[in-house]
C-alpha cells in the first residue's frame, strides 16, 4: 500500500466513492505523494518516453512548422512561443535550435512553459533558462500564442460514464474492504450527455474531461483575438467512446488501482470537444502523426542525420524514425490537430 492508497481509503471511508477525476487529481497531482510531483517519469529509468525523447528531429519539426506559421501570419512581435507539459524541456529545446536561422522568430518569441510538476521545472530551467514558468493559461499575456501541447490533453483528468437505458451511470473508487474498486452510481440522466444518447447503447463508456473545455476555450480565444496557431499532439480520436482509462509503470500497462502515486495515468483525449472548445479559433482535420512528419519532411531529415551515423547509432536513429511514423506504432496511435485564426492559412502539415 503506498502512502496515497492510505490517505484515499479513509477519504472514500468517510466520504463515499469519489468520481475518477477526483482519484487522477490526487494520483496525479497530491502535493507530496503525487505521480507529477515527486518524480521525473520519461526515460529508461522512468515509466515512459514521449515522442520528443524518441528523436530530436519530432521537436525540430514542430518548431519549424510553428515558425512558418508565425511567418504566414505576417510575422507578429513579440508573441509568445508556449508549450504544455513541457516535460524535460527536450521538445522546445529542439524546436529552438531548429528556427534558430528563421529571420527574427528568436528576437520575438516569448518562451514560455505551463507546468505543474516542481521535479520537472526544475530540469527545464536548465535546458532552458530564457524560458518562464507560469501555473496555468490564465498567466498567458494577452498577445499572439504559437503553442504546442505534445501528450498534455491526455493527462487531464477524466470523469466516466456507463449508458444505463435512458441514462447514465457515473464509474467511481470506491471500497472493497480496505481495497480500492470500480463501481457505479445509481442511473440519472445527465444533461451534458443528452447528446451521446443517439449513438450509444445501454453498457456503452463514454469519457468526459471537466478541466479540457476551459483550456482549450483560453487557447483558442488568444489566437482568435491576436493570432497565432497551435498544434494539438496526442492519443485519442474525434469523439470518445469506450474506457480508455489506463495506467503505466515501468514502460508497462498496469492496474490504475494499484499503486496510487507511483503510476502514470492518462486517458485519449476527445478532440470534437477540444475543437469545439476553442471556437471561435478555426481547427484542421485530425491527422495521424506520422501522416503529419511525413507531410514535414522527416523522411529527408532522417536522411540527413544518418549520414554522419553507424552502428549502434544508426540503428537507434533508423529505429526512433519507425516509432514515430510507423502505423504500427505512435504513427498511427498519435493524432494532430492544429488551431488558427479564422481566415489566416492552416498550420503546415495539416488541413482544412
Amino acid at each position: 500500500m503506498t502512502p496515497l492508497t492510505d490517505l484515499l481509503v479513509r477519504r472514500i471511508a468517510a466520504a463515499g466513492p469519489m468520481p475518477l477525476s477526483d482519484y487522477m487529481t490526487d494520483c496525479l497531482l497530491h502535493p507530496e505523494h503525487g505521480y507529477y510531483s515527486t518524480r521525473d517519469p520519461l526515460g529508461k529509468a522512468g515509466d515512459f518516453i514521449t515522442a520528443p525523447e524518441v528523436s530530436q528531429i519530432f521537436g525540430e519539426l514542430i518548431g519549424l512548422a510553428l515558425a512558418q506559421a508565425w511567418l504566414d501570419q505576417g510575422a507578429p512581435a513579440p508573441f509568445t512561443l508556449a508549450e504544455l507539459g513541457p516535460g524535460r524541456g527536450t521538445l522546445m529545446a529542439d524546436a529552438l535550435r531548429a528556427t534558430k536561422g528563421v529571420p527574427g522568430f528568436h528576437e520575438a518569441a516569448r518562451v514560455t512553459l505551463v507546468e505543474a510538476s516542481a521535479p520537472l521545472r526544475a530540469l527545464q530551467a536548465e535546458r532552458l533558462p530564457q524560458a518562464r514558468h507560469i501555473d496555468s493559461l490564465d498567466d498567458l499575456p494577452e498577445a499572439p500564442l504559437f503553442l504546442v501541447a505534445n501528450e498534455f490533453f491526455d493527462a487531464l483528468p477524466i470523469r466516466q460514464f456507463q449508458r444505463d437505458a435512458d441514462g447514465w451511470r457515473e464509474v467511481l473508487v470506491g471500497l472493497d474492504g480496505e481495497a480500492l474498486c470500480l463501481g457505479l452510481s445509481d442511473p440519472a440522466p445527465l444533461a451534458a450527455l443528452a447528446n451521446r444518447l443517439a449513438d450509444t447503447t445501454p453498457g456503452d463508456i463514454v469519457e468526459t474531461c471537466p478541466a479540457l473545455p476551459g483550456i482549450a476555450a483560453r487557447i483558442g480565444g488568444r489566437i482568435a483575438r491576436h493570432a497565432g496557431a497551435a498544434l494539438i499532439v496526442d492519443y485519442g480520436d474525434w469523439r470518445a467512446l469506450g474506457d480508455t482509462f489506463q495506467a503505466v509503470q515501468d514502460h508497462r500497462p498496469a492496474d490504475p488501482l494499484a499503486a496510487p502515486g507511483r503510476a502514470d495515468l492518462t486517458a485519449h483525449v476527445d478532440f470534437e470537444a477540444l475543437a469545439a472548445a476553442a471556437a471561435p479559433a478555426a481547427h484542421t482535420r485530425l491527422t495521424p502523426q506520422g501522416v503529419f512528419l511525413e507531410r514535414l519532411g522527416i523522411a529527408d531529415r532522417a536522411r540527413a542525420l544518418a549520414r554522419g551515423l553507424d552502428g549502434a547509432a544508426l540503428d537507434a536513429h533508423i529505429a526512433g524514425h519507425r516509432r514515430l511514423t510507423h502505423p504500427d506504432e505512435m504513427g498511427h496511435l498519435f493524432k494532430v490537430m492544429g488551431l488558427f485564426p479564422e481566415g489566416s492559412p492552416p498550420p503546415p502539415g495539416l488541413e482544412t
